[in-house]
C-alpha cells in the first residue's frame, strides 16, 4: 500500500525540535497514554546515534519512528506510532522502509526491535519486513514482549 497523498517524510539525527517535537510528543501520548512522552524523552537523550522519521500530512506529524545504535553494527527500532486518523494508509511501513535504508547505508548488520502481542499490526507489520521471533522476556508491567531481528543484506 502507498502512503497517501500529501504525506511528507523527514529525517533527524537526534530529536527534531520545534512544532515537529511537540506534535510528536502529543501523539506519543495518545497511542501510549498520559505521562508517557516524558519517559520517552529522557531516555531518547541518552541514546547513542538516535534516528528520528517523521510523517507528516500538512505541518502535522501523523507518524514517527525512533531507533538508535544498539552496540556497533545492531541498531534497535524503538518506538513508533501513526496517528488513528492515518492508519492502514502504509505509512508505517514507508517509516520502516526509509529506517532500514539509513540503517544499511550507514553499515548496521541488524536491526532489533520487541513488541507485545496488544500491537498485533506493528508485529505483523515486522514480520511482513523481513523480521524473525528470536525471543521473549517479561516487561516491567508483567508483560510478555517479542523480540524480533532482521539482518540487513549488505
Amino acid at each position: 500500500m502507498e502512503p497517501g497523498p500529501g504525506v511528507e517524510y523527514r529525517q533527524f539525527e537526534g530529536l527534531p525540535d520545534g512544532k515537529v517535537l511537540a506534535d510528536l510528543l502529543r501523539l506519543h501520548e495518545l497511542v501510549f497514554g498520559a505521562g508517557e512522552a516524558d519517559r520517552m524523552l529522557r531516555e531518547a537523550r541518552n541514546r547513542h546515534r538516535l534516528l528520528t522519521l517523521v510523517a507528516l500530512a500538512g505541518q502535522q506529524v501523523v507518524g514517527y519512528k525512533i531507533g538508535y545504535e544498539r552496540k556497533p553494527g545492531h541498531f534497535y527500532s524503538w518506538v513508533g506510532a501513526v496517528a488513528p486518523g492515518f492508519r492502514r494508509r502504509g505509512i508505517a511501513s514507508e517509516l520502516m522502509r526509509r529506517q532500514h535504508a539509513w540503517c544499511r547505508e550507514q553499515g548496521y548488520g541488524t536491526i532489533r526491535t520487541a513488541t507485545k502481542n496488544k500491537w498485533r499490526d506493528m508485529l505483523i507489520l515486522n514480520l511482513r519486513h523481513g523480521f524473525d521471533i528470536i525471543g521473549v522476556y517479561v516487561d516491567q508491567q508483567g508483560e510478555p514482549k517479542l523480540i524480533l531481528e532482521k539482518r540487513l543484506p549488505r
